[in-house]
């Protein structure tokens, strides 16, 4: 499965990596390699739970176009 990911730097350095189509999964790491490393971890974790809980796995995402001023 493939799926999209967003990946941001906060205040304090940290990189915050998240899975949109997956609720609640997010990860962090010193640097983009290990966030990105401990998201896909998280989403394993994150799939196999929703799985067991008989919840879908994913929540539909779609893209959007916003015209700015």
């Amino acid at each position: 499965m493939k799926f999209i990911t967003t990946l941001q730097q906060d205040e304090d350095g940290i990189w915050i990596a998240e899975c949109p189509a997956i609720p609640g999964c997010v990860s962090q790491g010193k640097t983009q390699q290990e966030a990105t490393a401990n998201l896909r971890e998280a989403m394993q974790a994150c799939l196999a739970v929703r799985s067991s809980q008989g919840m879908p796995l994913v929540v539909e995402t779609r893209e959007i176009e916003l015209q700015t001023a």
